[in-house]
C-alpha cells in the first residue's frame, strides 16, 4: 500500500508558503478541489478505497527533532516561530473529503471528486500528498501494466543528457510520481551523472530537488518558493487591481530581499504572463529583484518576452536566470537553452513527471502514461479563486469569475 512515512516527503514550496500564510492569512480559511485533467484515465472503487485508508494514516507524521535542527540549519528562511508551528502540526484527515463517482452503466470504474477545506495555514499542505498518494496507488491497482526494470539507470541517462550540454536543472516530481521509491531511485540516478563528472566541463549543474525529505536524506538543496494559489488568494482577498505586484510585495515582506533573493523567483502565469508583464514593467526596482518562473505556454515566445523587459528597463538579461518547469524533458530543455543562449539569456529547469512517472508497458511497447492532474485553490474565506494560464486547458475557477478576471486583465476569450 502507499505510505508517506515522513512529514517532509513534500515539496519545500509548501513550507515557505505556509509560513508565508503564517505571517500575511493566519486567519484565512481555504478550499482546495481536485481536477482529473487526464482523458479515459479512471479511478476504481478499490483505489479509492485504498487512498481513503493511507490518507488516514497521514494524521500519525510529525516534524522529528533531527528533522527539525536540519531545516533550521539548510533552510534559515524558516525562522524558529515557524518551525514551532511546524513540529506541533498534525493532519487532519477530516478536513478531506473523497468521493468516488461511477461511471455510467460501469459501477466500478469512476472519477474521485476531493476536496479540502479548512484554516489556510493547515489545509495548505494537503496538496502534495494526496496527489502523491492517489497517483502512487493508482499505478498498484489499476494500471499494473508497467515495466519498473532499471530506474537508477534511466535516471542517470537522462542527468547526463542535460548536464552534458551545461543544462542547470532540479528535480520537481513529487506531485505526480509513479511512487516514492521510484523517486528515490531518481534523484540517486541523478546524482551519480553528476558525481561522474557530467556537467564538469560545460556548466552543467544538478540544483536540487523540491522533495524536502529526499534534499535531508541524500545532502542535495531544497528547491522551491511560491505557487500560483499565492496570487490567486492575494487577487481574491484584495482584489485583482495590481493583484500580481501586490502579492510579490506581500512575499518581500516574509523574505526580505536583502536576505532571501534566492526566494524571490516568480510565476509569472496566474492570471496570464502578459497581465503580468504589463503591471511588473511599472516596478523596475522590483524587475531587478526578482527572477522570472515560465510555467504554461510557449517558452520561446516567453523568451523573447523577457529579454523585451529586461532591454526595456536597461537590465543586464545575463543575470536574470529564468527557470523553466512545463512539462519539460531533455529535448524540451535542450531546445529552450538553446533559445536562451541565443537570446543572451541564462536558464534552468525544474523537471518533474519526465523524472518520476516515465514508464512503458511492461511488454515494452507503448507508454504508461502518467495521471494529468491537479489540486488548486478553490476559495479563499469563500471568495472563489481563479487562474488563467497561458494554456487555455489549465485554466480553474467558476466560469463566471474567470470571465470576469479575463475581462479585467484584457484577455482574450478562447
Amino acid at each position: 500500500m502507499a505510505e508517506i512515512t515522513s512529514i517532509l516527503d513534500t515539496d519545500l514550496y509548501k513550507l515557505t508558503m505556509q509560513q508565508a500564510v503564517l505571517r500575511q492569512f493566519p486567519d484565512a480559511v481555504a478550499k482546495y478541489r481536485f481536477t482529473n485533467r487526464s482523458q479515459n484515465m479512471y479511478f476504481t472503487a478499490e483505489c479509492v478505497g485504498q487512498f481513503r485508508n493511507t490518507v488516514a494514516k497521514l494524521k500519525d507524521l510529525a516534524l522529528t527533532k533531527e528533522e527539525r535542527i536540519w531545516l533550521a540549519n539548510k533552510c534559515p528562511y524558516l525562522k524558529s516561530d515557524y518551525l514551532d508551528y511546524l513540529e506541533q502540526y498534525r493532519y487532519k484527515p477530516e478536513q478531506v473529503v473523497i468521493k468516488f463517482t461511477p461511471l455510467q452503466g460501469d459501477a466500478n470504474r469512476g472519477q474521485v471528486e476531493m476536496t479540502a477545506e479548512g484554516p489556510w495555514i493547515e489545509t495548505i499542505l494537503w496538496e502534495i500528498p494526496l496527489m502523491a498518494l492517489l497517483s502512487e496507488t493508482y499505478f498498484r491497482v489499476v494500471d499494473t501494466d508497467w515495466n519498473n526494470e532499471k530506474q537508477v539507470e534511466r535516471a542517470y541517462r537522462k542527468g547526463k543528457d542535460l548536464l552534458s550540454v551545461g543544462s542547470t536543472f532540479s528535480e520537481f516530481g513529487t506531485r505526480r510520481r509513479r511512487s516514492f521509491a521510484v523517486q528515490d531511485e531518481v534523484v540517486q540516478g541523478l546524482i551519480h551523472a553528476e558525481r561522474d563528472g557530467y556537467g564538469a566541463q560545460t556548466g552543467g549543474k544538478l540544483l536540487g530537488t523540491s522533495n524536502v525529505h529526499l534534499a535531508h536524506k541524500y545532502g542535495l538543496t531544497p528547491i522551491g518558493t511560491i505557487a500560483h494559489e499565492w496570487f490567486m488568494a492575494t487577487g481574491a482577498v484584495y482584489g485583482y487591481e495590481g493583484a500580481n505586484i501586490r502579492a510579490l510585495s506581500l512575499w518581500e515582506q516574509v523574505y526580505p530581499p536583502s536576505e532571501m533573493s534566492g526566494l524571490l523567483i516568480c510565476l509569472t502565469d496566474t492570471f496570464s504572463s502578459d497581465a503580468f508583464f504589463r503591471e511588473f514593467i511599472h516596478v523596475p526596482e522590483m524587475v531587478k529583484r526578482w527572477r522570472l518562473r515560465q510555467d504554461s505556454g510557449d517558452p520561446v515566445e516567453y523568451v523573447a518576452k523577457a529579454k523585451a523587459l529586461y532591454d526595456s528597463l536597461g537590465i543586464d538579461a545575463s543575470e536574470k536566470p529564468i527557470v523553466f518547469s512545463d512539462s519539460l524533458n531533455v529535448d524540451k530543455a535542450n531546445a529552450i537553452k538553446a533559445a536562451c543562449d541565443a537570446a543572451g539569456l541564462k536558464c534552468s529547469f525544474g523537471i518533474g513527471t519526465f523524472l518520476s512517472n516515465d514508464f512503458t508497458k511492461a511488454n515494452g511497447t507503448g507508454t504508461s502514461k502518467a495521471l494529468n492532474m491537479v489540486i488548486k485553490l478553490s476559495s479563499i474565506n469563500q471568495i472563489p479563486c481563479v487562474k488563467i494560464s497561458d494554456d487555455i486547458g489549465k485554466n480553474t475557477g467558476e466560469k463566471e469569475v474567470v470571465r470576469y478576471v479575463k475581462e479585467f486583465y484584457r484577455i482574450p476569450s478562447e
